[in-house]
């Protein structure tokens, strides 16, 4: 028989706050947008949209805690969503909104930007904060106190206060041409933001609550539509997505940039294939992984056509990165999320709602990256996904 004291416990272990011994991340499910056979958009209805929030502490057999009925959008690049680095809150920006358009639908970009609150049981939505127009990537620095979110439609970059939380939008940052992500460097004194048609990236200037644009364009390869760096600062790397957005059967590339240098500059690209699109950095920063489209959106009947996606994963030797392998995974791969410890990745599989769990091994040979064969089934296609450490 359970005493008093027993019980006690056992209430307090289960009000005890999800975010305190769990690891997560969040993955934002589009039910609206399916390709068909010549690789052309098919718009459904509204109302099965959801902003899933996954425990991974069991690396092999992650679970759903949270599900949320928001919606979200696979137009942008796959980090429209953050976790805060203490796991409390996690923001969600909604890229696009939905209108009848006759008997049919059509996508008309949206202004929202979801707060979310992780210590609750289950996570809840606590507000909603209108940012600009298309708000599409987003990046919330190390210390947990500021958010960046490009604004596609706006050409701009809206920032965001983190206090307990209370978000707010306290600037907007004109940027003359259109971004598709921002990130922050590990020290949080500057942003570097992908200039998609503009082929460029700019280096912001972050000063307490005051980001400015420093004028530094770095030239990359064509269509930047992701940029990540490295826990250590020394590099950044940018998906360079190639054809404005969608497979084209001709490779691609991801630049290199060396952020020691004064200024910053370009100082390698790797080629890594067809369309590389999601990209995360591992938190030991010594891999990172490349999301590869290889022709998934494209024409079934097309040369370049493939019915499973792949994963480039890159070696990084302090500024010298290289290609290390590539591994096959499930249908359009959008997002990926390392774990803490640097030893699984997880990849968003749009066309077969699920997410693929691959492992990092040591050899004699040295790291090698395998699929597990383990997956985790989801509700929905996965049109983005982050952890806390990206």
């Amino acid at each position: 028989m359970r005493t008093a004291k027993t019980l006690a416990l056992a209430v307090s272990l289960v009000l005890v706050p999800l975010a305190v011994h769990a690891q997560l991340m969040i993955i934002g499910i589009d039910s609206k947008v399916a390709f068909d056979k010549t690789g052309t958009p098919v718009f459904g209805p509204p109302g099965k949209d959801a902003v899933l929030i996954v425990d991974y502490s069991n690396r092999e057999a992650p679970k759903i805690v949270g599900n949320l009925p928001l919606m979200n959008s696979i137009f942008g690049p796959p980090t429209n969503l953050a976790i805060t680095p203490d796991q409390k809150l996690a923001l969600v920006a909604n890229s696009m909104d939905w209108e009848k358009d006759g008997e049919k639908w059509k996508a008309v970009p949206d202004n929202k930007l979801y707060v979310i609150d992780l210590t609750t049981t289950p996570p809840a939505l606590v507000a909603t904060v209108a940012v600009g127009k298309q708000p599409s990537g987003l990046s919330i620095n190390p210390a947990g106190t500021l958010a960046l979110v490009t604004n596609r439609a706006d050409n701009s970059i809206s920032v965001l206060s983190i206090a307990g939380k209370e978000v707010k939008l306290i600037d907007t940052v004109p940027m003359g041409e259109q971004v598709a992500h921002v990130v922050f460097s590990p020290d949080g004194k500057r942003a570097f933001a992908a200039k998609f048609p503009g082929h460029k990236i700019v280096v912001l200037n972050v000063d307490g609550q005051k980001v400015t644009d420093s004028k530094h364009n770095m030239n990359v390869g064509l269509w930047p539509y992701n940029v990540d760096v490295t826990p250590q600062g020394t590099i950044a790397l940018t998906a360079d997505n190639g054809n404005g957005g969608r497979s084209d059967g001709h490779v691609d590339t991801v630049s290199v940039i060396d952020l020691e240098a004064t200024p910053p500059r370009v100082i390698d690209r790797v080629v890594v294939g067809d369309a590389p699109e999601g990209l995360a950095i591992s938190p030991k920063g010594d891999l990172a992984a490349v999301m590869m489209l290889r022709g998934n959106d494209g024409p079934q009947k097309s040369w370049f056509y493939n019915r499973q996606g792949s994963v480039v994963i890159l070696k990084i030797d302090y500024k010298t990165v290289t290609k290390l392998d590539e591994i096959e995974v499930r249908g359009l791969p959008e997002g990926a999320v390392w774990s803490a410890d640097g030893q699984y990745l997880y990849v968003g599989n749009y066309n077969d709602s699920d997410v693929s769990i691959l492992k990092v091994e040591q050899t004699k040979k040295g790291i090698r990256v395998i699929n597990t064969g383990k997956s985790l089934k989801l509700p929905g296609p996965p049109a983005s996904m982050r952890g806390r450490n990206q």
